[in-house]
């Protein structure tokens, strides 16, 4: 590739679309801080990189969704999952709990997953928010577009604040302390702080 800023026209294309986070619209939500890696600061890995407790609270929830959710109804995916809910229109999923019936004849193809996961989990976002107004804009869009596409709830957990935002489909939004417990699924209650705790 060439060096910092003498970047062909093909090149910086070629970038933008590796840099491209999610999709809305067919508008491009880039990764927070690409104008660095387009100018030649950063490579590519340093912005799409999860931080450490970022990818620590993935893992945990998962282990913890793995060992209460009934695995011959349910299938779990996580690691940015691609979720297409319409034309020109994707967005990443830390974490996903599908009906395993349904995400089954998708789970062998490498392509974006088209339907509806029932729950969605989400710890931060490494998307870049320079268009909206604060993390909590981008994070409402997103929420309400995934309901709008048939997810069932959403659930958001923000570490720099340490709340959590419940998101149901046909109910309130709440926010709380994620020193809290709350309802992730059919009864399966998680408490963030708590998990942190038994682990440390």
């Amino acid at each position: 590739m060439s060096t910092a800023g003498t970047l062909s026209k093909e090149e910086k294309k070629a970038l933008l679309k590796l840099l491209t986070y999610e999709k809305v619209n067919g508008k491009p939500i880039y990764y927070r801080n690409y104008k660095k890696v387009l100018k030649g600061e950063l490579p590519p890995e340093a912005v799409m990189g999860s931080s450490g407790l970022q990818a620590y609270i993935i893992m945990l929830i998962l282990e913890f969704l793995l060992k209460n959710l009934d695995k011959s109804k349910y299938t779990v995916l996580t690691n940015e999952l691609g979720f297409l809910y319409k034309k020109g229109s994707w967005r990443n999923l830390d974490i996903a709990i599908f009906e395993k019936e349904k995400v089954k004849p998708y789970l062998m193809e490498d392509k974006l997953i088209p339907v509806a996961p029932k729950i969605v989990i989400e710890v931060d976002t490494k998307a870049d928010l320079s268009r909206y107004g604060s993390v909590e804009e981008y994070a409402h869009e997103k929420t309400q577009d995934l309901l709008n596409a048939g997810v069932e709830k959403v659930i958001w957990i923000f570490t720099k604040t340490k709340k959590v935002m419940i998101a149901p489909r046909r109910e309130k939004w709440v926010v709380q302390n994620w020193n809290e417990d709350f309802e992730v699924f059919e009864g399966i209650r998680l408490n963030i702080e708590e998990l942190l705790k038994e682990e440390v």
